[in-house]
Parts: structure tokens; C-alpha cells; sequence
């Protein structure tokens, strides 16, 4: 149907101390946050309105956070395969995905946002 706004592969996806996938995908998909296994099994999915992005506290630049329904995940977006430098191309990927999500969050739920 439409092309996906943003996918990442070879994304490492873990929950506290707990890694669920080492080379997972990510997919933002009308307006639809999914996380995947290798395999392309589910994960995780939401509605960007309920999807919170953005960056550790501590830790390198190709990281990111994703709060799915108040589930806190972290993406080691550094995986990536490509030419040049892999941190540089993670940090890049880390920051294309959270400007995706909290652009398509605030054009598609800002009017149904409270406090």
C-alpha cells in the first residue's frame, strides 16, 4: 500500500538489561510504529500518538528510546551496514527515526494530546 516513512534493519532492540533481538527492523508504516524480530516476528506495535522517541541519558549517539504503551525499549541503531563509518551511520539512523516519530506523532495526534 504506502512506502514505509522510515525502516532500519539490523537494529539490536532490548528491554532493560534483557536484549529481545540482535538484528531486528524497525518500520514506520501509516502512521504505525512496529518493532521486529529477525525473523519478522511482532514485537512491539503503536499508534505514533502513543509512541515516545528520543535519546539515553548515557550512552553513544547510534541509541535511541522508544516508549510503546508505557514499554520502554532501547535501539542500537549502529548495526547498519553501509559504507563509511558504522557509529557515524548509527547516530545518523538514531536521529532519522526520532525526528520520524515525533514528526508523525505531532501532525497525526496533536489535537487528541492532553497535559
Amino acid at each position: 500500500m504506502a512506502e514505509p516513512e522510515f525502516t532500519a534493519t539490523g537494529v539490536r532492540i532490548g528491554r532493560r538489561l534483557r536484549s529481545l533481538t540482535r538484528a531486528g527492523q524497525i518500520r514506520i508504516t501509516d502512521g504505525r510504529l512496529e518493532l521486529l524480530t529477525s525473523y519478522g516476528s511482532e514485537i512491539d506495535s503503536a499508534p505514533l500518538g502513543e509512541v515516545r522517541a528520543g535519546r539515553p541519558w548515557f550512552g553513544s549517539e547510534d541509541r535511541a528510546t522508544a516508549a510503546v504503551d508505557g514499554r520502554r525499549y532501547l535501539l542500537h541503531l549502529g548495526g547498519q551496514t553501509g559504507a563509511g563509518d558504522a557509529g557515524a551511520a548509527g547516530a545518523s539512523t538514531a536521529r532519522r527515526f526520532i525526528e520520524a516519530v515525533r514528526a508523525a506523532g505531532a501532525s497525526g495526534a496533536a489535537t487528541s494530546r492532553t497535559g
